[in-house]
């Protein structure tokens, strides 16, 4: 049993894990930067969203983009998971181990808070509810 668990907390530090936590981090940082950011300028620009139809429109086909985009730089790297709701389908799935959706968790949630603080730094704290 030790020597399972200190074989997969050897792969978690491996080369290509590195690779894939990394592109974890970069897909969930585009994929929150471009949802939250739509949401952010579009409530900056219309303070009353709901009753605009095309702020709406253009914030879905942003964060929708936002996702293709995300989904498709880490697929070939890290499955793509993006959310961590995925990582804990496939961490129960079986399809990897629990020390590694861990890792995996770890940089999608540095990913979607430096996304949130670079669009704070960027809004100049506009951006309130």
């Amino acid at each position: 049993m030790a020597s399972n668990l200190r074989l997969q907390l050897k792969h978690c530090f491996s080369p290509p894990s590195l690779r894939s936590y990394f592109a974890e981090f970069i897909s969930t940082f585009l994929f929150v930067f471009t949802a939250v950011g739509s949401a952010v300028s579009a409530r900056m620009l219309t303070p009353d969203v709901t009753s605009n139809a095309s702020s709406l429109v253009a914030t879905a086909v942003a964060q929708s983009f936002g996702l293709f985009a995300a989904v498709f730089i880490a697929a070939d790297v890290s499955g793509g998971h993006v959310n961590p709701a995925v990582t804990f389908a496939f961490a129960i799935g079986g399809h990897i181990g629990v020390p590694s959706a861990i890792f995996y968790w770890t940089c999608q949630l540095l990913g979607s808070t430096l996304a949130c603080l670079v669009l704070h730094f960027f809004s100049a704290g506009q951006a309130r509810t």
